[in-house]
């Protein structure tokens, strides 16, 4: 088993679409934008919010886009946010057999330490790993923002394992040489991944990814 092991965030480990579609919304609102569907916005999570808002609002208004955005997640960073099943439970067993664990993600760093703590998640992470710090101004796939990971988790390549929902996330681990896994509880459906990776790499859920990645026993209850 990896000892290193970096997972995402949104779509990886939590749910957060529901706010981050409110907060799309909102923003396309205020700027007389036609408003984009949840499934639209899910669909286009994991590049970061100025991508995402690019997408969505055209980019000749994300920048205007963005501090809307911001200003209403958060507001409502808390209300629609929930663990995705078997995260707590995976976190916790990896870490106590041993493991080092990140959280590497394209959300605002300061957003996914509030949530995370929040959630209770944080206490099994050695480290949170976001966008928007003064020292990383570097998003996924930016080979940069890997080294930058695997220098704050403290391992090298070979060592680690990326675990992820998004061609975004297979990316970033491309650019790092390491191995990564996908799970479809995001943005992506299976078939979808199916595009970028082999079937040994891509898994239904955080269960199957534990009984097949880790060799871990899902719980009875």
């Amino acid at each position: 088993m990896s000892q290193y092991i970096l997972f995402d965030l949104d779509g990886t480990l939590i749910d957060h679409f529901t706010t981050i579609h409110k907060s799309v919304a909102y923003a396309q609102r205020m700027l007389g934008l036609p408003e984009s569907d949840y499934a639209t916005v899910r669909a286009t999570v994991g590049g970061s919010v100025p991508i995402t808002l690019g997408k969505l609002c055209g980019n000749e208004n994300a920048a205007d886009a963005e501090p809307l955005f911001r200003e209403h997640f958060a507001r409502i960073i808390f209300d629609d946010v929930f663990i995705l099943p078997g995260a707590d439970w995976l976190l916790r067993t990896l870490k106590r057999k041993g493991a080092r664990l990140a959280v590497f993600t394209n959300k605002y760093a300061a957003d996914s330490r509030a949530v995370l703590a929040h959630l209770g998640l944080d206490c099994w992470l050695d480290v949170i790993i976001g966008t928007g710090d003064p020292d990383c101004p570097y998003r996924k796939p930016d080979p940069r923002f890997t080294a930058y990971a695997l220098e704050k988790l403290d391992c090298a390549s070979e060592e680690a394992l990326m675990v992820g929902d998004s061609p975004y996330d297979l990316a970033a681990a491309e650019a790092g040489c390491l191995s990564c896994h996908l799970v479809a509880t995001g943005s992506h459906p299976m078939e979808q991944l199916r595009e970028h990776l082999d079937e040994a790499h891509l898994h239904p859920d955080l269960y199957a990814l534990a009984e097949q990645v880790f060799g871990l026993e899902r719980p009875s209850n």
